[in-house]
């Protein structure tokens, strides 16, 4: 622990020298329903737009590309903002018809700039889905990219700061979504890596079914029951995965609160551990794991089919 904190603080981090990225602030947007998604869809596809000119003109051809793939007329943007290291919140399928519904919550070094890997993610979720429910079943994915992520090399990934800001956010959020979904809708939550640690602070305030936790540092919280939810508490590690190796406590080192605590795998936790298959940190969601597989059938509510670790 002592050595990740000296390098989050003498490592220089190039990001920090970049300047900040001129973008139109948010559309004001109704309250989402059924009825006007595709109206929200594209007005922040058109703000996504605006972001992408706006990029360019100041020089950041990275940023500028990656708001006009936003931009795309195929895309489904519930939100969007481009300003900084931006947010973003993408759907995947028919989600007013959807019977079951997973928002992805992601972990550190995610941004506007980084956002096709996160939503590789939920691309191969919403396809696995797809194959695995039954006919007629309505499947959708949300990518929530609704924070400011941590720098996985940096002081903010030690403590639960960026997670304290993000709760209320995501709170909302969810509130928002079952605004857009059928009461008898079922929604999972599935969080990795520091996504965790949000899900974990927002957990008292979620009507959701299920949550899973995947590739978890640690919640901040003792025990799943201290989550304080009536959601299924979830939770996986791969067997490659570097953060079996992070130290599971909480400790106060110069006034500041850093680690997680309790392995949210160890039995005093006292989470439903799900096999992971061999995979590495960023392997969750790769076609064809063990993993991918067990979320979805934990989106479906095949729990009985879920295997265990």
């Amino acid at each position: 622990m002592a050595s990740l904190i000296t390098a989050a603080v003498v490592v220089p981090l190039s990001a920090a020298a970049r300047p900040e990225i001129p973008a139109p602030l948010p559309a004001a947007l109704p309250k989402p329903t059924a009825a006007n998604l595709e109206g929200i869809y594209a007005a922040n596809r058109a703000n996504a737009s605006a972001a992408a000119r706006m990029a360019a003109a100041h020089g950041d051809t990275h940023r500028a590309a990656a708001d006009r793939e936003l931009a795309a007329s195929s895309r489904h943007l519930l939100a969007f903002d481009g300003r900084g290291d931006g947010t973003a919140t993408e759907v995947f399928g028919d989600l007013a018809h959807a019977d079951h519904v997973a928002v992805l919550v992601p972990g550190s070094d995610t941004s506007l700039d980084t956002y096709p890997r996160f939503r590789a993610t939920a691309e191969a979720l919403r396809r696995q889905l797809t194959r695995t429910a039954p006919r007629g079943t309505g499947t959708a994915v949300v990518a929530w990219l609704g924070y400011r992520t941590p720098d996985t090399i940096s002081t903010t990934v030690l403590t639960a700061d960026r997670a304290d800001e993000a709760a209320p956010h995501l709170r909302a959020f969810i509130r928002r979504l079952h605004g857009v979904v059928g009461r008898d809708t079922t929604v999972s939550l599935v969080c990795h890596s520091y996504g965790t640690v949000v899900c974990a602070r927002a957990a008292s305030h979620l009507d959701i079914d299920d949550l899973a936790l995947v590739g978890s540092p640690g919640t901040g919280a003792d025990t799943a029951a201290d989550l304080h939810t009536p959601a299924r508490v979830w939770a996986a590690r791969g067997k490659d995965d570097w953060v079996a190796e992070v130290p599971h406590v909480r400790t106060d080192l110069f006034g500041v609160t850093v680690g997680f605590g309790t392995d949210p795998l160890s039995p005093a936790y006292g989470a439903r551990v799900f096999a992971a298959g061999e995979g590495g940190h960023s392997d969750y969601f790769s076609p064809g794991s063990v993993s991918l597989s067990n979320l979805a059938r934990i989106v479906l509510g095949d729990t009985a089919e879920v295997t265990r670790a």
